[in-house]
This record gives C-alpha cells, structure tokens and sequence, in this order.
C-alpha cells in the first residue's frame, strides 16, 4: 500500500510576522541554547524550515570561535578541529549524531525495513552506529585542521548552514517511512519553506565564503543529502527524524570536505 503525505499548509515553514516564534522554535527544538521567552507556537517544526540554517549559523559560529580560541592559545590544528566539533556538538545536543548513529545501526544491522526501523527507535548505539561517528568526526576535525584558523572559523559556518538548510527539502521530498517518531511529529513543509532553507543556506556560504568554494559546499551538501535521501527510500521506504540527522550530518561532512579539497586544489 502506497502511503499518502499529510497535507500542508500552503507556504508552510517561510517567515510569516511570527518569524521571531519561528526562530525560536527552530532554535529550542535543533539546539540547546536558551530562548528568551518561552516557545508558545502550536504549529510543528517543519513551520519553522525557513530558520534552519539561521540556527546552523549559530551553531557553527559557537563551533568557529571554539577553535579561533584554540588556535589563540596555541594548540594544534588537529586539537583546534576536535574542540570546534565538541563545542558546536554541545550547542546541539549532539541531535543529529544521534540520528547518524540510530541510521546506521539500523541498515547496518537490519535484515528488512520492520527490523531496520525497530533498531534505529533502540536508544542503545552499536558497533555500525559508534563506527559511524567516529569516521563523520574524524573527517570533519581532518579537513578543519587543513585549514587555516580564520577560513576553518568560516568553512564551521557555512557548513552548519548548508547541512541544515537542506533538510527541509529532503524532507519534503519523501514519504513518512513510520507511523510515529520525530520525522511525523515535526511534519512536511511546503515547498516555499523548503526554497527559503535553501537560499538562506547558499546565501549565508556564498557570504562567508569566496563564490567558487561557497558554491562547492552547497553542491556538496545538497548531494550528500540526496544520496542518504535514496539510501532511505532503498532500506526503509522513506524518511524518519533519524534520517534527517544523517543527512544533515552527511551534508555537514561534504562540504567541509569540498571546501578543503576546493583550498587543496
């Protein structure tokens, strides 16, 4: 039986005049950082899509100054990159490692979508899920400790935003692959909030970044996010919140890469 997406809203998750409560239900919900008001919005996550990469700004701000200050006091590039990624890991709540480590014990250790989808609901992390992170975070912290300190402050910004900005899309894109979860509960935006993530997020690297390498790192991210896109729609049927956080983490890990390999060149 072919599931039905939910309806939407028509232009759900583009700034409206509560864009203040739509920022701080993205920020509440994808971070851990505290809001100056309490978050009243009845409207699920999805209606704040547009916020995305304004909360991945953020965070990979706080992820930059974390390794400018270790690159100040004079640790190595590696340590830089390492204590970068623990600080924006900490702003986040580590909410989409989690959903790497959920995916990949899942099609890792899944025989068929009932088994895979089982698994990855399991808050225990096995051999597929630790395995996972530590490839993703040793990656990142390897192409940041390539770089030097004042374009690694900037490659930790734009690929917090891009990585977040093509999550709305992604889960437009696909079918539910579960009846709950957090994937379900946040909803499906429509298609002007999925357009206004993307142009933030290309906005935001083309700003920090030279055109050439910002347009990299959106290229890749949005690849990065369509091959994890295909892989779920392949193991599981479609997506769930844990296959968000991998493709967010996934995306985070291109471009970090295309900007380093762009800088390598």
């Amino acid at each position: 039986m072919t599931e039905t997406p939910p309806p939407e809203t028509p232009g759900s998750g583009a700034p409206t005049s509560r864009w203040f409560d739509e920022l701080g239900l993205a920020t509440v919900f994808l971070t851990r950082l505290p809001w100056p008001r309490p978050i009243t919005d009845p409207r699920p996550l999805m209606a704040a899509s547009w916020a995305f990469p304004v909360v991945g700004l953020v965070v990979g701000l706080i992820g930059g100054v974390a390794f400018a200050v270790a690159d100040a006091v004079g640790l190595p590039a590696t340590a830089a990159a390492l204590i970068a990624l623990a600080a924006s890991a900490l702003a986040s709540g580590a909410l989409h490692e989690d959903g790497l480590a959920d995916l990949a014990d899942g099609f890792g250790g899944g025989r068929d979508p009932e088994t895979k989808l089982r698994i990855m609901r399991d808050s225990r992390i096995g051999s597929y899920g630790v395995l996972a992170l530590v490839l993703a975070i040793g990656f990142k912290a390897a192409c940041l400790a390539a770089l030097d300190a004042d374009t690694a402050v900037l490659a930790m910004i734009a690929a917090h935003a891009v990585a977040r900005g093509v999550v709305p899309g992604l889960a437009r894109a696909l079918l539910f692959a579960a009846g709950d979860g957090l994937g379900r509960t946040a909803g499906k935006p429509g298609r002007s909030g999925a357009l206004w993530a993307v142009a933030i997020a290309v906005a935001v690297a083309l700003f920090v970044l030279p055109a050439g390498i910002g347009l990299a790192a959106v290229l890749a991210a949005v690849g990065a996010a369509v091959l994890v896109g295909a892989l779920a729609r392949r193991q599981i049927g479609g997506v769930t919140g844990d296959v968000l956080g991998a493709a967010e983490q996934m995306a985070e890990v291109a471009a970090l890469a295309a900007i380093a390999a762009y800088l390598a060149a």
